[in-house]
């Protein structure tokens, strides 16, 4: 059975913007979120006709990424960053399961 709106609203990996208005909700412009899938911070969804899908997590990413970069950040150094956040995050979130 398929999901509902309702599902999908509250879906923080559903795939609902187009690269557009993800560049619109972010703040910047299509070739930099296509800069972050080339940097592998961010892999959207593809829709059938090869058109990228943001979800709302990874334009928290992006988000991120915008915000160091404009403080003065490499690119490729900001997505790193991340990514090590996002793995310590995952981590410490394990660990606290396992005590």
């Amino acid at each position: 059975m398929g999901r509902g709106p309702d599902d999908m609203f509250g879906d923080e990996d559903f795939p609902a913007y187009t690269i557009g208005r993800a560049a619109e909700i972010v703040g910047t412009t299509q070739e930099f979120l296509r800069r972050l899938d080339e940097a592998k911070l961010i892999d959207p969804y593809r829709s059938s006709g090869g058109h990228r899908r943001y979800s709302r997590y990874q334009l928290r990413l992006a988000a991120r990424v915008r915000e160091m970069v404009d403080q003065g950040t490499a690119l490729e150094a900001a997505c790193r960053i991340i990514i090590l956040e996002d793995q310590l995050e995952e981590a410490l979130r394990q660990n606290r399961h396992r005590q």
